[in-house]
C-alpha cells in the first residue's frame, strides 16, 4: 500500500513539473510522455460544447467548428465571437491547439470557436485553400449569427503560425477568395496573431508553395489603411519568421494609420504561447495582454481572470489523473 501511495505522489509531482515547464524540459522526458503532455497542455483537459460541420469538401473529411459557449449562454444573447485557426505550416495541425484559449475566452463571455481548415495532409490543400477556408468560416459564422447567438459585427479572429497567416489573410488578401460573389463580409473586426507568417515573398516563409500568386497571399505586401485593430505576439528566437519581418509589418501598419501593437518576447521560440512550449508564465502573460486588448477595443469588460482560471484548470487536470 505504501508503494502505491509513493507512486501516486511521484506521478502527481511529475505532472506538476511538466505542466509548468517549458518545452525544453518536457523534451527531456521519454518521447511518448512528452507527446501526451503536449497535447494535453493544448487542451488543458477541455472539450468543446458542440462541434458543427460548416463545409463538406469534395475530397476529404467534412470541416468542423469546435464551439465553446459561456455558461450563461442564452437564446436571446448577442455576444462577441472569437475564432482561432491552428498552426502547422499549412500542412497539418489540429483544432485542439486552441482549446485552452477558447475555453478561457468563453469563460469571459465570448462564444469561442476553434476552426478547422483544409491542409496538405488532410485534403491535399494548397495555402490558398487554407485562406479560402478561413474566409468561409467567417461567412458561415456571420450567416448563422442568430443560431450561435452572437453579434455578427463583433467577430475577433486569432491564429498561430500558419493559422495566424490565415487569420491575417482573411482581411489583407482580398484576391484569394473562394466566394468573391458572397454578400456576407469575410473581414473580421479584430485580430489576435501568434507568431504569424506575414511574408510569403521570395525571401519569406513558404514562398516555393505560393510562387505563382505570392503577391496576392502575402499579408506583408497587402497592408492598406482601414484594417481592424491587431495585436501580435512573437518570440525573438523564432526560426521561421525573423524579428525584422515582425517589426517591418508593425511599421507598415502604423504608417497606414492602423491600430497595431506587437509584443516581442525575449528568448522565446516558435509556439511559445502554448503552455506546453513556453510554460505557464508565458501562456498567462499572452492571455492577459490579449484580454486587455479586447477590453480596450470594447469586446470584453472588467478585469481578466487568467491566473485563477489557469490554476483551476491545472488543478482539475491533476485531480483527473489521480
Amino acid at each position: 500500500m505504501k508503494k502505491n501511495h509513493l507512486f501516486a505522489l511521484i506521478q502527481a509531482s511529475a505532472w506538476i513539473c511538466l505542466l509548468f515547464a517549458p518545452s525544453c524540459l518536457i523534451a527531456e522526458q521519454q518521447p511518448s510522455l512528452a507527446i501526451k503532455v503536449e497535447k494535453h497542455s493544448w487542451t488543458l483537459g477541455f472539450k468543446p460544447d458542440e462541434s458543427i460541420i460548416y463545409n463538406e469538401p469534395a475530397n476529404g473529411k467534412p470541416l468542423k467548428l469546435d464551439c465553446f459557449y459561456p455558461v450563461d449562454h442564452r437564446i436571446n444573447d448577442n455576444r462577441g465571437c472569437i475564432i482561432f485557426f491552428f498552426g502547422g505550416g499549412w500542412s497539418g495541425g489540429d483544432t485542439k491547439q486552441f482549446y485552452g484559449f477558447s475555453k478561457y475566452f468563453s469563460s469571459r463571455g465570448l462564444v469561442a470557436i476553434a476552426a478547422q481548415y483544409r491542409t496538405k495532409k488532410s485534403h491535399q490543400a494548397a495555402p490558398r485553400d487554407c485562406v479560402e477556408d478561413g474566409k468561409k468560416v467567417i461567412r458561415y459564422v456571420r450567416a448563422n449569427a442568430k443560431k450561435l447567438r452572437i453579434d455578427p459585427n463583433q467577430i475577433i479572429l486569432g491564429g498561430g503560425s500558419a493559422g495566424g497567416h490565415v487569420a491575417a489573410s482573411t482581411v489583407m488578401c482580398p484576391k484569394i477568395d473562394g466566394s468573391p460573389e458572397s454578400s456576407i463580409s469575410c473581414v473580421p473586426n479584430a485580430l489576435i496573431l501568434f507568431n504569424p507568417v506575414y511574408d510569403n515573398g521570395p525571401s519569406g516563409y513558404g514562398h516555393s508553395r505560393v510562387t505563382e500568386y505570392w503577391e496576392d497571399i502575402s499579408p506583408m505586401h497587402n497592408v492598406v489603411a482601414g484594417l481592424p485593430p491587431t495585436i501580435v505576439f512573437f518570440g525573438d528566437g523564432d526560426i521561421h519568421v525573423p524579428v525584422t519581418t515582425i517589426n517591418t509589418f508593425q511599421k507598415k501598419m502604423t504608417d497606414a494609420g492602423n491600430k497595431c501593437e506587437t509584443h516581442i518576447y525575449d528568448n522565446q521560440t516558435h509556439g511559445f504561447f502554448h503552455i506546453s512550449k513556453g510554460g505557464r508564465k508565458m501562456f498567462q502573460d499572452v492571455l492577459i495582454k490579449a484580454d486587455s486588448f479586447l477590453v480596450d477595443n470594447g469586446y470584453l469588460t472588467g478585469e481578466d481572470a487568467v491566473e485563477n482560471w489557469t490554476e483551476q484548470a491545472i488543478k482539475d487536470i491533476l485531480n483527473k489523473k489521480n
